[in-house]
């Protein structure tokens, strides 16, 4: 296993050695009078050599609709279908103005160094899809090598990680595409209607303290974590981190610890707090994403390894156990071979949910954001993905207590796995394993954090003999959120995704008052 991560690790490294780089930016902010605007991501500017480069204009622009003028330095500007053409040289400012009629506009963009092979996002879907699918074809098959490489690599964790190799190689890019969107905004929210609606709640209940403990310590190593990394960068490695971050690295840091804590609108939260230029963001951003979903790799390792593990840590699975037995006898108890109606029921049932689950978050994160600014940014009451997966996952709840559990038995649980596996497929299409050359420095500050944040958690499981599932999804309960949370605990037993969700809605809840104190324990490292 190491010498096969070794090998794609190396072969990422030789391909971006003699690759031009890709980059991707957000333009924001962009108003009728124009305005020079710095890129939310200018580091890549610096690494940019020369043309051509595109912008990709967002779904709402079209070329010739509205008036598009861009300066960037003399650069000429080529129109292309979707994407303007930019032929010169590098550069880290664009001024854009855009003209229609009186009205003010306000428009996203995307600054790519060169344009992925496949566009449509739905042959982006369908590699997803033959990438599952050859996946799961190869992982039943009897032919002796992939019976023994399975027996080594867990197939979920080929799920995440070979899509990545999509973005590595150009073939797509996720910046440019809704795959994501799509399975995180319906495909996630119907999984958890469907893994939740047949959960024994008592039974989970009964799993104890531990997994608190085991949530609240990742939540700590993580605070503690960041200024001890920041310290020793700076006390091993004085001449390590380029001049121009030495002062303000903590602040970006900032961002990652608000995204390890809790999530995307806590990440979002530090970064209008403690505002780390455009450069920094976009480092820590890559940082944030390779770190945390290396650590999820291992993970994945971990849970389909769990016995091994649960037996060093002397840990009583009793609980769990039990949980995943009930939940077994109850599926065999109502199991049945599925009719067409029964499956249309079971989307329906999930979707519905989702919808209402949307309907909710499009009314209550404006209305939170508009009447208590200051909670809904600490508390991420705000962002409608939080109120998204709390509504989906209570409507999952509720049913469980109704005849609709039965549904188990037609196969709920297996639609909710598809659904987060493609999930799974998605995420992997994001990670840039490629970034780790570009910026190896902070990397391994990244890495020194995460490190700490593992051992702590190690250390303490060890003390009160919890089971590995509660470390993992303690710790990816913090470092993912909703997200991730449920994908790791899905692989110990599909049974318990919904301790993961409900794990993860806490850690919205404290991310952006643990991120902060992590941070002004940072500044005072870092001055």
């Amino acid at each position: 296993m190491r010498n096969l991560l070794s090998l794609l690790l190396f072969l990422s490294a030789l391909y971006f050695g003699i690759s031009q780089e890709k980059s991707d930016y957000t333009f924001e902010d962009t108003y009728s009078d124009g305005v020079e605007i710095e890129l939310l991501r200018p580091e890549s500017a610096y690494f940019l050599k020369e043309g051509p480069f595109y912008i990709h204009l967002d779904e709402y622009m079209e070329v010739g609709k509205d008036s598009l003028i861009i300066e960037a330095y003399g650069l000429e500007t080529i129109p292309d279908k979707k994407f303007l053409k930019l032929s010169g040289s590098r550069h880290e400012k664009i001024k854009v103005q855009i003209i229609s009629g009186e009205e003010e506009i306000s428009k996203s963009f995307y600054l790519i160094k060169k344009r992925p092979l496949v566009e449509n996002d739905a042959v982006v879907f369908g590699l997803l899809m033959f990438i599952l699918g050859l996946i799961f074809y190869t992982s039943g098959s009897k032919i002796p090598f992939f019976k023994k490489f399975y027996s080594v690599v867990p197939a979920l964790l080929l799920c995440y990680f070979i899509p990545s190799l999509l973005s590595l190689f150009g073939i797509v890019n996720a910046s440019l595409s809704n795959v994501y969107y799509v399975a995180s905004r319906f495909m996630l929210p119907a999984g958890l209607v469907l893994l939740t609606l047949s959960i024994d709640f008592k039974e989970v209940l009964k799993l104890g303290p531990k997994a608190l403990i085991m949530f609240f310590t990742a939540t700590i190593s993580i605070i503690i974590g960041g200024p001890v990394a920041l310290w020793l960068a700076y006390t091993l490695f004085p001449g390590l981190i380029g001049e121009e971050f030495f002062d303000s690295l903590w602040r970006g840091m900032s961002t990652v610890a608000g995204s390890w804590i809790g999530g995307g609108a806590n990440q979002a939260a530090m970064y209008e707090v403690f505002r780390p230029s455009g450069r920094l963001y976009s480092v820590m951003i890559a940082v944030d994403v390779l770190v945390a979903e290396l650590w999820m790799a291992f993970l994945l390792i971990g849970a389909a390894r769990t016995h091994i593990l649960d037996k060093k840590l002397k840990a009583d699975t009793s609980a769990i156990d039990n949980l995943k037995k009930k939940m077994e006898d109850f599926s065999l108890s109502v199991a049945k071979i599925p009719s067409f109606r029964d499956m249309m029921i079971i989307l329906s049932v999930a979707f519905t949910a989702v919808a209402i689950g949307h309907f909710v978050a499009d009314n209550l994160a404006p209305w939170f954001t508009a009447n208590f600014p200051d909670a809904s940014r600490k508390m991420s009451l705000g962002s409608s993905f939080f109120w998204l997966i709390i509504v989906t996952t209570t409507i999952g709840f509720a049913l469980s207590f109704t005849q609709a559990r039965k549904l188990e038995g037609s196969g709920a649980s297996k639609f909710g796995s598809i659904f987060i596996y493609i999930l799974v497929a998605s995420i992997g299409m994001q990670m840039d394993v490629g970034a780790v050359v570009e910026y190896p420095q902070y990397f391994l500050i990244g890495l020194i954090w995460m490190s700490l944040h593992v051992i702590i958690l190690l250390i303490v499981a060890k003390l009160i003999k919890a089971p590995f599932f509660f470390v993992a999804v303690g710790s990816k309960a913090n470092i993912g959120g909703a997200a991730s949370a449920p994908v790791v605990a899905a692989a110990f037993h599909p049974s318990l995704a919904p301790v993961g969700v409900l794990l993860a809605v806490l850690g919205y809840a404290l991310g952006t008052y643990g991120a902060y104190f992590c941070a002004l324990l940072m500044q005072a490292i870092g001055g």
